[in-house]
């Protein structure tokens, strides 16, 4: 008998053990313990009574374990605790804009999983541990709006996954930028703007992509792009761009090919000339003038001095004919020359597949607007083309940009001008000066916005599908745009938003090789970039997630209308969620279309998988479920249950916001 009390006891400890909190939820009560103020009681039901912590606001599971901890937004004062270092399966961590205080532990950074970090908006304080280096899986670091202090630490060279974001601007630190803060990819996005950074930028890798504002607000700092000079520059105050091994600028041979749309005004240009920071590296880029551009070869001209035969000068006649560059403004009303933009100045903001986009800002002369005689600027954005898979002639480049030209709406980027020759295509656009959707829903050094309100958001979507509705209703022959994204939708100083992009990948890839083919010869937009039931275009597919379904299944990715709709959905999807559309743990190891698709199909709160932003905000629930139910009919994986554009645009037009 004298073992019952033993058994019983034991019994219930099993009992205790089998119903106690998993460590990954003890180290987030730990989080809970270190936290002193809750305004939105958004912990209040984290109990250490629960055998799991996954039910929690705020936590995403995946198989069990903790991977994702948001509460962006929630105003929690305390510190952040060591023990969230514990959470090694943790990939996602995000605690913006509360007033976490103290310094970052060290230990944080035993979470080697991490790949997404952001501690923006905060009062923490101390050094960057050096133990951040440990991260090699981190492709997103947002330390900016606090008080850390100390040098830039060169353990953050060391994070080899960096892709997307470096932000560590409004802070305290103070020192030099280290030379190896160059070895970054070029397509990291880096701000190291007002904080007490003293010295020289080094003129390396990708620092020399940055544009002013990654290093504004340092009194101290001096050097390209900023324009504080040096004073060992004050002798010769001008910046002169590096130039790139192996080049050499030739003398320009003058070129009268330089139109208008209507040939209204010929006039000889150095039409030879092409862009160094376009045609060499990116490296020269920045407030460097245009006149850096490398003059383009000139070898035809060469060769045909050392030619006597006549029939063979008059071939070499053919080929320079060809290879002469020639600059063509698309309407009246843009007034730049290819001679404005040589002694413009121009800054790295885009880089993609297509080619690099610059931010040009060039000054014209004196004009006359009402009487009024006026010197202004004009700012634009130049895209330089990848040579991709396609070589084009001119005739056909030109019926291609042209027809793409003549698709205008105020929801699609304007293009203005563009500049051809054999080796140098340039395309010239209104600039956007608010940068794309991607950028203000998901953050980056081009942010210039304000979290995005659900009336704002609404507007977005609407103006997005009355574009896109006017490229599939321009023509019968029924254009697509077959790469639409949330980066190829800029927002201008009124939100509206710009689908930029249209055309791009077919002046890339092509459909062909144009050259020497008789049978594509004169072949245009208008004749080819179309998808109907016989005829699809055949172009590069975008990032996978955006892609629909039955494009994914041909190695062509066969791109017709239906799938532009889905793109869109996808799109609608983002905004909602304020999430990554590819598969993530966010979304619980599932794209977002289908992480959606469920989540309504379980019949779960909708609220609970919107973006934090519009629940803070506020938000008419009727119009966001209305939102929800367009998104989900553009995203049928049958392509002919889609709808059309246009009844797509007429359904998110009958949502009326707080605004109207």
């Amino acid at each position: 008998m004298q073992f019952i009390p033993l058994l019983v006891s034991t019994f219930f400890l099993f009992i205790s053990f089998s119903l106690s909190l998993t460590p990954d939820g003890l180290s987030l009560l730990a989080l809970k313990s270190a936290v002193d103020n809750d305004p939105t009681h958004v912990m209040a039901s984290w109990s250490e009574s629960d055998p799991t912590p996954c039910h929690w606001p705020g936590i995403v599971c995946t198989r069990g374990r903790v991977t994702s901890l948001i509460l962006s937004g929630r105003r929690l004062s305390g510190y952040i605790p060591s023990e969230l270092g514990l959470l090694d399966s943790l990939v996602r961590l995000q605690l913006a804009r509360n007033n976490f205080s103290k310094p970052v532990p060290a230990r944080l950074f035993n979470a080697v999983n991490l790949r997404y970090i952001d501690l923006s908006h905060n009062s923490i304080s101390g050094p960057i541990p050096a133990q951040i280096r440990s991260l090699k899986n981190l492709t997103h670091l947002d330390f900016s709006s606090n008080l850390l202090n100390g040098s830039l630490p060169d353990s953050l060279t060391q994070l080899g996954s960096l892709t997307g974001t470096l932000n560590l601007s409004y802070n305290r630190f103070s020192g030099e930028i280290p030379p190896s803060y160059g070895r970054f990819p070029v397509f990291v996005s880096l701000d190291f703007s007002h904080n007490n950074l003293t010295g020289k930028i080094p003129q390396i890798g990708s620092l020399l992509n940055q544009g002013p504002t990654a290093f504004a607000g340092n009194s101290d700092l001096c050097g390209f792009p900023l324009e504080e000079p040096c004073k060992d520059e004050n002798a010769n105050p001008k910046l002169v761009a590096p130039k790139p091994e192996g080049s050499q600028v030739l003398q320009r041979k003058p070129n009268p090919s330089f139109i208008d749309n209507d040939g209204r005004n010929d006039k000889p240009i150095t039409g030879s000339a092409t862009v160094s920071l376009i045609s060499g590296v990116s490296v020269v880029i920045g407030a460097v003038s245009l006149s850096v551009w490398l003059i383009r070869r000139n070898r035809s001209s060469v060769e045909s001095k050392s030619k006597k035969s006549t029939t063979e000068a008059m071939e070499l006649g053919a080929e320079e004919e060809e290879e002469e560059g020639k600059f063509v403004a698309m309407d009246e009303g843009f007034e730049l020359e290819l001679e404005d933009l040589l002694r413009a100045s121009a800054y790295v903001v885009g880089k993609s597949r297509s080619g690099i986009v610059y931010r040009v800002v060039a000054g014209m002369g004196s004009g006359t607007v009402a009487a009024a005689t006026f010197v202004s600027t004009t700012v634009v954005a130049v895209r330089r083309l990848s040579d991709g898979d396609a070589t084009w002639r001119r005739k056909d480049f030109e019926n291609e940009v042209e027809a793409i030209g003549r698709v205008q709406h105020p929801n699609i980027v304007r293009l203005r001008a563009y500049y051809y020759a054999a080796d140098e295509r340039l395309l010239i656009t209104d600039y956007i000066r608010n940068g794309s959707l991607f950028s203000a829903l998901h953050g980056g050094h081009s942010r210039t916005l304000p979290s995005l309100t659900w009336p704002e958001r609404l507007l977005i979507a609407q103006g997005t599908a009355r574009g896109l509705m006017c490229i599939h209703e321009y023509s019968p022959r029924k254009y697509v745009h077959g790469n639409l994204k949330s980066t190829k939708i800029l927002l201008d100083d009124e939100l509206q938003p710009r689908i930029s992009g249209f055309g791009l990948t077919r002046l890339v890839s092509g459909y062909s090789k144009l050259t020497g083919s008789v049978s594509t010869k004169r072949q245009s937009l208008d004749q080819t970039y179309l998808a109907s039931s016989t005829t699809v275009t055949r172009i590069t597919a975008p990032s996978v997630a955006y892609l629909a379904p039955e494009a994914r299944a041909t190695s062509g990715c066969k791109l017709s209308q239906k799938c532009d709709v889905y793109s869109f959905g996808v799109v609608l999807m983002e905004l909602l969620t304020g999430r990554l559309p590819n598969a993530s743990s966010e979304n619980n190891g599932e794209e977002l279309v289908r992480f959606v698709r469920n989540w309504v199909k379980e019949d779960k709160p909708v609220a609970e998988i919107l973006d934090a932003e519009i629940g803070n905000k506020g938000y008419a629930e009727k119009q966001v479920i209305a939102a929800i139910h367009v998104a989900l009919n553009c995203t049928e994986t049958d392509p002919e249950v889609r709808p059309r554009m246009r009844s797509v645009s007429e359904s998110l037009g009958r949502i009326k916001s707080d605004r109207e």
